[in-house]
């Protein structure tokens, strides 16, 4: 009896250095996440969105490419913080700068490495993960192979610098070395007034494939400064009018 209660705490110890030496953090007793996913995290082991590791972003189309710029922002202004710096290294720059701060990532504290040739986009990339001084960086790649995934995979590991990789249209749907792939895709906007124009920023949020933890789809709203969970839409009646809510 007492040599098993020792196996598992052994396989447990195990396994918590594992999922530490991966990025994924045991929080401490009344610990709360930066991060306000919300529902989402709970799909990450411990309940803790994974730091110093690399996330995989797909887009396949135009309008899920912008949505999941706004949505990369938003996580790296939470990994900026108050002074932290993050590279954003691409060929293609497709972002308005200052449309960061929306999101809540300081633009002038975003580095933006425009690459002229694509061979050179891994090396970057690579190069900017193992500077343990920033927070965060982004890159913009079509293709990566696994062993190039790996390559940023053991750079994070030292540097304990989290990795954004966003893949747009890729041609190969390729395993990468990954702790999580996300799939975002924008939805339409809600305006409490029922007035027309453009209301706060909209996702579906799909976690694919997640290490040692539980994919799903999810819908967030970004308002106020952070993610809000929406729920199930209402109608609330205003008179003649009836207005559609998230609640």
């Amino acid at each position: 009896m007492e040599t098993a209660m020792r196996k598992s705490e052994l396989i447990a110890r195990l396994r918590s250095e594992i999922l530490s030496l991966q990025g994924f953090r045991t929080p401490s007793l009344g610990q709360h996440s930066d991060f306000g996913l919300g529902p989402v995290e709970a799909a990450f082991p411990n309940g803790v969105f994974p730091i110093g590791a690399i996330h995989e972003f797909i887009s396949s189309a135009t309008e899920e490419s912008a949505a999941t710029s706004g949505f990369m922002a938003a996580l790296a202004g939470r990994l900026m913080k108050e002074d932290g710096i993050c590279l954003w290294i691409g060929t293609r720059r497709s972002v308005f700068p200052l449309a960061l701060h929306f999101f809540g990532a300081a633009p002038e504290r975003v580095i933006f490495v425009d690459v002229k040739k694509e061979r050179d986009l891994l090396w970057m990339i690579e190069e900017g993960l193992k500077c343990e001084a920033l927070a965060a960086v982004i890159g913009e790649i079509k293709e990566i192979s696994l062993t190039g995934s790996r390559r940023l995979q053991l750079a994070v590991e030292q540097s304990k610098v989290t990795g954004l990789l966003h893949r747009v249209n890729p041609r190969l749907n390729n395993p990468v070395a990954s702790v999580c792939r996300w799939q975002i895709s924008p939805i339409p906007s809600q305006l409490d007034t029922g007035l027309p124009g453009v209301g706060f920023a909209r996702w579906n949020v799909q976690i694919v494939k997640v290490r040692n933890g539980e994919p799903g789809s999810w819908q967030l709203e970004w308002s106020n400064g952070r993610f809000t969970p929406i729920t199930r839409p209402v109608i609330k009646r205003v008179g003649k009018r009836q207005i559609l809510r998230a609640v």
